[in-house]
């Protein structure tokens, strides 16, 4: 394994049957040009909680979150809520937001002219262990 350098095959991994024609790889992989589209404004995060669960996110995983976004219908978001951090899913409505979990368990989150709200940033990718520790 130590000559293993880190790399990408150049036609892409196929998840069917394997191609004879990509035994190699050849072309490195910088996750930071992947990524990350605003560097000066993208953060990453870790998933604390059950809340997403739904929408294939557990606890633990990595989230990178771009606070440059302007939030739009359905993005999972970083939100600052009376003093916590929540990830949820926006939906706009006539009457304001409501920020959607991905798990019935916990109820959806009315935001109110009341509450101390903001949009801290948008979650672009979600990176997650797939290998039992």
């Amino acid at each position: 394994m130590d000559d293993v350098k880190c790399g990408m095959a150049q036609s892409g991994i196929h998840a069917g049957f394997p191609s004879p024609a990509t035994d190699y790889m050849t072309q490195a992989i910088d996750l930071n040009k992947e990524l990350v589209r605003h560097p000066a404004a993208t953060f990453y995060g870790r998933v604390v909680g059950d809340s997403m669960i739904d929408a294939g996110v557990d606890e633990g995983d990595i989230l990178v979150i771009d606070k440059s976004l302007e939030p739009q219908e359905g993005d999972m978001a970083v939100c600052f809520v009376d003093g916590e951090f929540t990830l949820k899913y926006l939906r706009f409505h006539p009457g304001g937001l409501t920020l959607q979990p991905a798990n019935d368990r916990y109820p959806s989150i009315e935001v109110g002219e009341d509450t101390d709200f903001k949009v801290w940033g948008i979650v672009t990718y979600v990176i997650k262990n797939v290998r039992a520790r």
